[in-house]
């Protein structure tokens, strides 16, 4: 199985691109020569992880009959000083807040998310650290 997508120049540092149906605009910050037009490469690979990841729990949790009030992934990413700067750690936060909630079941959801279906996290396990926390308020 193969994907692909396109990404085209729109001048100075800007480029464009269309992800199922979604126009996504991508530019570097002034003070690098952009026009802040989008966000900068490397926060979607963060935001890549975090929707992977979310997408699972939240449907696993469905599955599960488990109700939740709210629930969030922050993703948080270290990069080497030098260039060419790269992740090289992310550290994923679930955030769940409900009453009652079976923690053993949250675990569960967010382990086979990380071990069985995200196909982003395994990538990312491959060139770099990841781990992941479990917060839970009511």
């Amino acid at each position: 199985m193969k994907d692909s997508i396109d990404v085209n120049w729109t001048g100075d540092l800007s480029f464009e691109t269309e992800v199922n149906g979604h126009r996504i605009v991508m530019d570097a910050r002034p003070e690098a020569g952009g026009k802040d037009k989008g966000p900068r490469p490397k926060p979607l690979m963060m935001v890549a992880l975090a929707g992977c990841t979310g997408m699972d729990v939240a449907s696993l949790l469905k599955k599960m009959r488990i109700e939740v009030e709210s629930f969030s992934v922050r993703v948080e990413g270290e990069l080497t000083e030098t260039h060419p700067k790269q992740f090289i750690s992310m550290h994923v936060i679930y955030s769940f807040k409900g009453k009652d909630l079976p923690m053993d079941k949250l675990k569960r959801a967010v382990e086979l998310s990380q071990d069985n279906y995200c196909g982003v996290s395994a990538t990312y396990k491959k060139a770099m650290k990841l781990s992941y926390e479990i917060k839970v308020t009511s």
